[in-house]
């Protein structure tokens, strides 16, 4: 009986071990990679993430899937963050804002005045000295970092008669909380006041906040022109997007999958900065045709600006003077 019941065991485990074989096989084939972003699904971001996942299927045949998340389905960027560093999400694209608030050398990329374009930001982020601000992501955030895209040169938009950013004292400025954009508006004597972008357009309507600050393609979408008297162009900001994957995740991947995802993502990035700098100067022609005023301040002395910032910054973030240094070549 017992020899019967080893045959029988050991019969059934040969004629087994194929399919207990083939079928982790065939189901580890396929993969869906998640990826979230904050940003609503006709954003420049959302579509380069968009067109990053079916390049990626693509030259997979299948293999490797991307579902985006779009308009923070999967919760803030806080909320991406832990979900990127236990691995319950794949990818992020995260602004380099909540990355900054985590590692203040990533911080620097936010300083003012680095640029005074939007295509000089074009050119500043494909550097060495912003390329490597990512390198210390996988130790301090558990992420891998695959590049920068961008948004335009930040603008203020305002329900009061402002000509230069002095004028910003006393005013409730809706801003980006991270605290370089904080110590930047305070400077200049403004009450940064933090409200979810859904929120802003309301907020200016009902005086909750005399002005906002915001990029072009932003602005746009949401028509921040309808509820503001004038628009200040501050040639001082831009807010750039680091498309994030989890290093546990990573960790799984072999190394040809790794440059492939490095390479359509590099792809991606290129198309979305093109995208910005191509379609900024259109919008910016639709906005002339508005009813808005818009204001020139090119003649604006930033040196004060920038030597308190700095004073405040470089301490924390020495990578500033170097990110200077190289914006005031291009």
């Amino acid at each position: 009986m017992t020899l019967n019941r080893r045959h029988f065991l050991q019969t059934t485990a040969v004629a087994a071990a194929p399919l207990a074989f083939v079928t982790p096989s065939r189901a580890a084939a396929a993969k869906e990679l998640r990826l979230g972003v904050i940003t609503p699904a006709g954003h420049s971001w959302n579509r380069a993430a968009v067109q990053f996942g079916e390049a990626l299927a693509k030259e997979t045949n299948g293999r490797l899937k991307v579902t985006v998340f779009h308009s923070g389905q999967l919760g803030n960027e806080s909320a991406m963050m832990q979900q990127l560093q236990s691995g319950a999400l794949d990818m992020g694209w995260i602004q380099a804002a909540e990355l900054g608030t985590r590692v203040p050398s990533v911080a620097s990329i936010n300083a003012p005045y680095l640029v005074r374009s939007t295509a000089a930001v074009a050119k500043l982020v494909k550097t060495p000295a912003a390329l490597k601000l990512l390198d210390v992501l996988p130790r301090e955030t558990g992420c891998i970092g695959l590049g920068w895209g961008i948004t335009g040169m930040r603008v203020v938009f305002s329900n009061k008669e402002i000509k230069t950013p002095n004028d910003l004292k006393g005013m409730k400025l809706r801003i980006n909380p991270t605290p370089v954009y904080r110590d930047f508006y305070q400077y200049f004597g403004a009450a940064p006041t933090p409200i979810p972008t859904p929120a802003v357009f309301d907020a200016m309507t009902n005086g909750q906040v005399d002005g906002l600050e915001a990029d072009i393609e932003l602005s746009w979408s949401q028509r921040f022109d309808k509820v503001s008297k004038l628009m200040m162009p501050m040639n001082a900001l831009f807010m750039p997007v680091a498309p994030l994957f989890s290093g546990r995740i990573w960790a799984t991947l072999d190394g040809k999958d790794r440059d492939l995802i490095r390479q359509l993502t590099s792809q991606a990035l290129d198309g979305q900065i093109n995208d910005i700098v191509t379609t900024e100067v259109g919008l910016l022609e639709k906005l002339k045709k508005e009813s808005i005023v818009i204001r020139d301040i090119n003649a604006f002395d930033n040196k004060p600006a920038i030597d308190a910032f700095d004073k405040i910054w470089l301490p924390k973030a020495p990578q500033i003077a170097e990110l200077r240094a190289v914006g005031a070549k291009l």
